[in-house]
């Protein structure tokens, strides 16, 4: 597990860089990058546009773009692990949450915590 929360830094990182510079995310790796944290950062990336609609529609009253680059990059890649399901959605939520706390602020970590909440009761069958 410690490898996968480190790649899930490193994909923040990545994505931080990306959504904020505007360069092209591939640009952004210099020497070697963790597959986990490259292929993550790429998938979100790629869906960046469906999971700020997923973001937004969860976020009540707050669209994708109005939040900071940390909370819409942690996010991103929380919707994207409840999504694809590569993880319980407990564990997405929870290292969504502490990434927020780590790199962001006690008041993003509750944000982040209620909209991917509300993302996973929503996916539930």
């Amino acid at each position: 597990m410690a490898g996968r929360r480190a790649g899930r830094r490193t994909a923040l990182f990545l994505l931080y860089q990306w959504d904020v510079t505007g360069q092209p995310l591939t640009s952004l790796y210099e020497g070697e990058v963790d597959p986990f944290a490259r292929g993550l950062a790429e998938a979100v990336c790629a869906r960046a546009p469906e999971l700020d609609a997923a973001i937004t529609a969860a976020a009540e009253g707050w669209t994708a773009d109005r939040l900071g680059a940390i909370e819409r990059n942690v996010l991103r890649i929380g919707t994207y692990e409840l999504e694809a399901g590569s993880v319980p959605p407990e564990v997405a939520i929870n290292e969504a949450v502490e990434l927020s706390k780590r790199y962001a602020t006690e008041d993003a970590a509750k944000l982040v915590n209620g909209i991917l909440g509300r993302i996973a009761r929503e996916r539930v069958p």
